[in-house]
This record gives C-alpha cells, sequence and structure tokens, in this order.
C-alpha cells in the first residue's frame, strides 16, 4: 500500500500542473467566445443605427 501512495504522491503534481493548465485554456477560450458575440452585437447595432 505505501507503493501505491508514494506513487500518487508522485503524479499528484503533473496532475495538478495539467488541471491547472486546463481551466486556464478554457477561460481564454470562452473569454474570445463572449468577446466575439459582443462585438457582432455592437456592429448589428451600428449597422441598425446606420440603416445599411
Amino acid at each position: 500500500m505505501s507503493d501505491f501512495l508514494a506513487a500518487c504522491a508522485v503524479l499528484l503534481p503533473t496532475v495538478a500542473v495539467g488541471l491547472l493548465f486546463w481551466f486556464i485554456m478554457r477561460a481564454i477560450i470562452r473569454s474570445d467566445k463572449t468577446e466575439r458575440k459582443v462585438l457582432a452585437k455592437y456592429e448589428a447595432e451600428e449597422r441598425a443605427r446606420r440603416g445599411m
């Protein structure tokens, strides 16, 4: 059982860094998607205001 815990302790930092990377990338991708949606809405409002 001690070997199993040692193996888990060795893998824990790798898994933690992987999860951190995943959360950061997910946040970047979601913010980009939200930004594109807001920009499209703004451009549509501007086109409507100018009568295009």
